[in-house]
């Protein structure tokens, strides 16, 4: 199948799925997009609430879901951004018809505390910026009339609820993903746990030749009388064959949610096998009374057995899976975290591209949307919480309200293999680590067929926090934050002596690059802190990083950080305020940095020959170095004409050095040629050489330099 048409293949089979979640399903359960029609105002507002009430009428302003207030100001003016209370309303006729419904309203993303109320009356609250949410609104509409709906929205900062800071990342005001208004039958698979889908999945795989299935169904009724019903689980292949089924009677009281549980034993399954065979089956569960569906709800199927090893690696139904890994932060420069479709596609599509098999989605929920991407695409994910940063003493039961959320409502992804519970939080120890413990319970609880993880921000594994966790992650900045660049090679040796059974994650690594900051003369550390962050310094970081990682088989999976660069609004580094540059790709997604090419060339299959060091345009020095990735073999270059020399190799495989090469004055040409199979591949860049400069020189930044880097 060409790449054209798998592509199409599983925007097919993703859609199937999306559909049935998100609406348009003509069987007992009706969703529709509540995205129009909202109006917004800002605050801050006077302290004197009637004031303010006096107001009320004015200065809205209309707005489509998705949206955030601070999709420029947190971006451009360090430290200078609106975090406080702001309101959505939308008013909504509720059809007559609707009447004998149950009608709910959902929520995939607001950040990030929310109250809600409907015709001046609360309905509910909700404490955390990423997971989604639902409410039951049958009680407090009227049907045949115009309701108001109010959402009170407030993105600061709080001791209890995490993130309890803007500090590794902004927490972006608003409604930024979108809302879905549900109306169900009486009797109905469940839509307020935790805003989940009601239906869970589990598998445990025997063998390639057998799989036990199990759904776990949870119903809710609004019918005086018990009811006795029909449930029904369907399995079809991906090519839309029935290969298994089961109906049941089953009772159902109007006194809380009760659950089912229906088995299955399929023969022969085809394995979810990740990049190289994403193979998703699709389970429908159906409520039927007679012949009259009630509701139906369809997920994902992915069979798959996922194992880490100590000290062998990551295994995938048996088979050792190469763990090429990337962070993702999902916000985008002018748009902030209020995303549409297309800009996940976009994001994936250059994950894809880079050869990358396993995502860290840091540190938050992400869209479910990506999660089922990465679902028909093939990639191993790790969802997080947002415990990151800080400890406050208070965040705890928050802290386990969102894991139980992110559990809850992506427990059927295949793609998903672990749960993350923190990320680089510390004092107070005891606390933080009996903290971890109690997550780690509830995730084990809600979802044993998955692993834990915890991250730590120093290399010692005695630290007091760690460990509380099936997987202990590190994250290493050798060469930015501390030491040198190989500086790493040392700590993973001695991490494989002194603690060989141990499951160990690199879970961070990388430096900061601003495209518009070149020089040649890097070494092997630098200053952070100052705000000349050159390009080529983070491209040799990745260059021996990768070759110390892949050399070390006991660090069982690294993520780089990041793929893309992303807002950081309490900074300012690097030559642009609230950046973090360590990004692969730029914020605006329009520039991939040497180093995303690196990567392509050691991970991707795709045939890539590429030059480094093409925006390094004026040359410092006459006599220099001509670096090469080149997963075809060794390629032939060329300068001004004139063939070069062999090169030496690099740290991996697929790179080339050619030493020592002079430049002449002016412009030079640089080309690079492989011929591999009967085809020619060539690359072709151009430098100037004026004058020599000295080691202390540094480049200023450059005039042409703009944010959306």
């Amino acid at each position: 199948m060409n790449k054209k048409n798998r592509k199409l293949k599983l925007g097919i089979i993703l859609l199937s799925f999306v559909i049935t979640q998100f609406g348009f399903s003509q069987t007992g359960r009706k969703v529709e997009a509540f995205n129009d029609g909202w109006q917004f105002k800002k605050g801050p507002f006077p302290e004197n609430e009637l004031i303010f009430m006096q107001d009320w009428d004015k200065k809205w302003t209309e707005v489509t879901i998705p949206h955030t207030w601070n999709a420029k100001d947190m971006q451009v003016d360090y430290g200078n951004f609106y975090e406080g209370d702001a309101y959505y309303k939308k008013t909504f006729l509720v059809e007559e018809s609707l009447k004998d419904q149950r009608l709910f309203l959902k929520f995939e993303g607001v950040g990030q505390v929310a109250d809600f109320y409907i015709n001046g009356v609360f309905v509910g609250n909700h404490k955390g910026g990423y997971s989604a949410f639902s409410f039951e609104i049958t009680k407090a509409v009227n049907f045949g009339k115009e309701n108001e709906f109010l959402l009170k929205v407030n993105n600061e900062a709080r001791k209890d609820v995490i993130p309890v800071n803007h500090n590794l990342f902004g927490v972006y005001g608003g409604i930024h993903r979108s809302v879905w208004l549900i109306s169900t039958n009486q009797v109905n698979i469940d839509v307020t746990d935790y805003a989940s889908n009601g239906v869970y999945i589990s598998q445990e795989l025997i063998d390639n030749k057998k799989v036990n299935v199990s759904v776990n169904v949870k119903l809710s009724s609004k019918l005086k009388d018990i009811q006795q019903i029909n449930l029904e689980c369907k399995i079809y292949n991906q090519e839309g064959k029935l290969v298994a089924q089961k109906s049941n009677p089953v009772s159902v009281r109007p006194q809380g949610v009760h659950e089912f549980t229906t088995s299955f034993i399929l023969n022969k399954p085809h394995l979810w096998q990740g990049r190289k065979d994403p193979y998703l089956y699709k389970v429908v569960t159906t409520l039927k009374d007679g012949n009259n569906i009630l509701d139906e709800i369809i997920q994902p199927l992915g069979v798959r057995k996922v194992e880490v090893l100590a000290d062998k690696g990551v295994f995938l139904n048996g088979e050792k899976y190469p763990m090429y890994g990337v962070c993702r932060h999902q916000d985008w420069w002018g748009i902030g975290n209020a995303l549409e479709q297309e800009h996940h596609d976009t994001d994936l599509d250059m994950i894809m591209e880079m050869g990358v098999t396993t995502v860290r989605l840091a540190h938050y929920q992400q869209s479910d949307y990506f999660y089922s991407k990465c679902d028909s695409l093939g990639l191993l994910v790790w969802a997080e919480v947002p415990f990151v940063n800080r400890v406050t003493g208070e965040e705890g039961a928050n802290a386990k309200l969102q894991l139980k959320e992110l559990i809850r409502q992506n427990y059927n992804h295949p793609s998903i293999y672990v749960w993350g519970l923190h990320n680089e939080v510390y004092k107070p120890h005891d606390y933080t680590a009996q903290l971890t413990k109690e997550m780690h319970d509830l995730a084990k609880g809600e979802d044993p067929g998955r692993y834990t993880v915890a991250v730590n921000g120093y290399g010692h594994m005695e630290h007091p926090v760690n460990l509380n966790a099936d997987i202990q992650g590190m994250n290493r900045y050798y060469g930015w934050y501390e030491g040198k660049i190989g500086d790493l090679e040392t700590w993973a040796k001695g991490l494989k002596a002194d603690y060989p059974e141990y499951k160990i994650m690199l879970t961070e690594y990388g430096a900061g690059g601003n495209p518009n900051h070149q020089t040649e003369f890097i070494e092997n550390t630098w200053e952070y802190w100052k705000p000349f962050y050159p390009e080529t310094y983070q491209t040799k970081t990745h260059e021996i990083q990768w070759g110390i990682i892949k050399n070390n088989p006991n660090i069982l999976s690294s993520y780089l950080w990041n793929m893309f660069d992303f807002c950081v609004p309490k900074w300012n580094n690097g030559g642009i305020e609230a950046r973090n540059h360590k990004g692969l790709v730029t914020f605006d997604r329009t520039i991939k940095k040497d180093a995303f090419y690196w990567y392509k060339a050691n991970w991707s299959q795709e045939p890539i020959l590429y030059i480094t060091e093409r925006r390094m345009v004026d040359r410092e020095k006459q006599q220099t170095n001509i670096k090469v990735y080149s997963n075809l073999g060794e390629p032939r270059v060329f300068l001004n004409g004139i063939e070069l020399e062999r090169p030496k190799m690099g740290t991996t495989e697929v790179h080339y050095i050619f030493e020592n090469v002079n430049l002449v004055q002016g412009e030079n040409s640089v080309k690079a040629v492989v011929v591999k199979e009967g085809k020619a591949f060539e690359d072709i860049i151009k430098w100037n050489f004026r004058s020599e400069k000295t080691k202390d020189f540094k480049m200023k930044e450059s005039t042409k330099v703009h944010a959306g880097f």
